[in-house]
């Protein structure tokens, strides 16, 4: 964990008032007189790839919210297996089990390099219990939460290898701005989408000998999509 700015409540409050994203996250319904119920410090924190924010089963003394990056949450299973239950972009949050459970319920662990803000859960409470419009906002990004992950094993596990794949480089590409793609680590791919890194790196490299996608890079993360509509044919199963 990099704290790249740790300020005071009213600093904090201020930079919420001008953040990028204020319109999609947590606290796009505030006014005025909602940010002067803020008396505890909202952090603002940068990591690196691979850094883990929280751990599953660890004590959950707030939540996160996305400003930048993307962010993966893992649950391990009875096997010890790794499974990625969600992925978290920017707008959205990361530790709502927070609001109702003592224990963060799994792992979240930076994609490529993220900006948060950690809210702590006395100020989420005490502005819930005096601010309608927050009491809404999080019971409407609880609900979004729980559709993305009902929408991730929807899409993502289930199908044969090859379209599993095409999800989620369709999800991938919807999520970025342009033609040009980051796809994640060979081995990420497979644990969100349950399947072998062998058999993740043959259908990535499918995609690319059928046009669908081309390599930018050595390192086999960066593309760019050349046939939107073949790679939703590939997902569909053709």
């Amino acid at each position: 964990m990099i704290p790249i700015q740790t300020e005071s409540a009213w600093r904090g409050t201020s930079d919420c008032r001008g953040c990028g994203i204020r319109d999609m996250a947590l606290f796009a319904e505030l006014d005025e007189r909602d940010f002067s119920l803020i008396h505890a410090p909202i952090d603002d924190l940068l990591y690196q790839p691979g850094q883990v924010l929280y751990r599953e089963g660890q004590a959950a003394q707030g939540l996160f919210t996305l400003r930048r990056g993307m962010l993966k949450l893992v649950r391990a299973t009875p096997d010890g297996r790794e499974r990625i239950v969600r992925l978290v972009q920017p707008g959205d949050v990361a530790g709502l089990e927070a609001l109702a459970s003592p224990r963060f319920d799994s792992e979240a662990v930076a994609l490529s390099e993220v900006a948060v803000c950690r809210i702590p859960l006395e100020v989420l409470h005490s502005l819930a219990a005096q601010s309608p419009r927050l009491h809404g906002r999080l019971m409407a990004k609880w609900q979004g939460a729980l559709k993305a992950a009902d929408d991730w094993l929807a899409e993502l596990n289930f199908g044969s290898a090859r379209q599993r794949v095409a999800h989620l480089v369709a999800k991938m590409a919807q999520s970025q701005d342009g033609a040009e793609l980051q796809l994640f680590r060979r081995e990420d791919m497979g644990a969100m989408l349950d399947l072998k890194l062998e058999t993740v790196s043959r259908e990535v490299s499918a995609l690319v000998r059928d046009g669908v996608l081309a390599s930018l890079d050595r390192q086999g993360r960066a593309y760019r999509l050349l046939d939107a509509a073949r790679l939703q044919a590939v997902c569909q199963g053709g």
